[in-house]
């Protein structure tokens, strides 16, 4: 059967993999089953899916056991690089402090927005002195990373001048910067990118995948430092308006795609790229970022680490009946949670404590789950 769907995919098909079927580390020996991004997980098959040229959209169930025995061909090479995207583990990623970013386990990303407007904590952390201090107290409660954005995102918002957004930033950053804290800059401006890495911060996060401003990709590429590319459809302004995909997943991985090449095409590493699907931007508040967070597995065949940053947004209050966005902390923690067994490498959240120690749980459940712990003493 799989070797008739391959011989029947038309030239210049897309194709994409979801592993499927997961066991236990010791029980995998031997079974044909492919590691999953070493978090002592194994998939004993994957879902094939395959856009054609027409834009039809088709998938179907691929076991290994039948895998194997296919002859080889294109295809079947294409879906053997797929499935290494998903078997390889992550390398960990150099950060300027002379550290670096292991991914051994899902890293909480805490945020900091300086900003009187944002979504959640707008007005809150304006003043520099109360920015530093809550970046620290983040950084005890358990976050590996500290974002920091000087303007607002959220859905409607309008544009602030980058000059302002540098004079938010910086003073926060140079604070921060020789205590060991790892620092991303949340920017989608040239300027404040460099200001902000000359200040000391490590990673550069554009929530346009470096779209927006035209000086940005040579920038971070003369850089040379880690880099987030985010997906969203329209800019602040609009991207709520009225979002439509053909498939979710699909569309976004097809995005995230072009710009790591264009990334690379530019001079930056891959070993430098780590992409997110952006949830909230310019998505159908439930139905698209569910879809997004229960396929957060596919991404990782692009071969980059994955940054989810659902905390406190929308859809949770849609989901949960919640209206304030402070108020989501459980929803928060159950997306954190679902994005971690999805794959995510990088969960970035608000709510430090209750989300550190929710992800030590689930790190704990695949740490069992390689020792088979229910596998009969001898």
């Amino acid at each position: 059967m799989v070797a008739d769907v391959l011989n029947q995919i038309p030239d210049g098909s897309s194709l994409y993999v979801r592993p499927v079927g997961f066991i236990s580390g010791p029980i995998a020996e031997g079974s044909g089953a492919l590691p999953f991004r070493g978090s002592g997980r194994c998939f004993t098959g994957f879902v094939l899916y395959v856009r054609t040229p027409a834009g039809a959209i088709q998938h179907c169930y691929v076991g290994f056991a039948e895998f194997e025995k296919l002859p080889t061909g294109q295809h079947k090479d294409a879906i053997v690089d797929l499935l290494d995207g998903l078997a390889t583990a992550h390398a960990p990623v150099a950060i300027g402090n002379g550290t670096s970013l292991p991914f051994t386990r899902p890293l909480v990303m805490g945020v900091l927005n300086v900003t009187p407007d944002s979504f959640s904590d707008g007005g809150k952390f304006v003043d520099v002195h109360t920015a530093v201090r809550h970046a620290r107290a983040m950084a005890a409660a358990g976050a590996d990373i500290i974002d920091i954005g000087g303007e607002s995102t959220r859905p409607g918002a309008a544009p602030v001048w980058e000059g302002e957004e540098a004079e938010r930033v910086v003073p926060v950053i140079e604070a921060l910067a020789d205590e060991g804290i790892a620092l991303s800059i949340d920017s989608r401006n040239a300027l404040v990118m460099e200001k902000a890495i000359e200040a000391g911060a490590h990673i550069i996060n554009d929530v346009s995948a470096f779209t927006h401003d035209p000086d940005s990709l040579a920038l971070a590429s003369r850089l040379n430092v880690p880099v987030v590319l985010m997906h969203a459809q329209g800019d602040p302004r609009t991207m709520q308006d009225d979002p439509h995909y053909e498939h979710v997943v699909l569309d976004i991985y097809d995005y995230l795609a072009e710009r790591i090449a264009a990334c690379e095409a530019a001079g930056i590493q891959k070993a430098n790229i780590i992409i997110d699907p952006g949830i909230g931007f310019g998505k159908r508040v439930v139905r698209d970022n569910m879809d997004l967070i229960n396929g957060l597995m596919v991404f990782q065949a692009l071969g980059c680490p994955v940054l989810l940053g659902a905390s406190r947004k929308r859809f949770i209050g849609a989901i949960t009946g919640v209206e304030s966005a402070e108020e989501r902390v459980a929803g928060s923690v159950a997306a954190a949670i679902m994005g971690a067994e999805q794959g995510a490498n990088i969960i970035r959240v608000h709510d430090i404590r209750e989300t550190a120690e929710a992800i030590k749980m689930v790190q704990a459940s695949f740490d069992a789950s390689a020792m088979d712990g229910m596998a009969p003493a001898g």
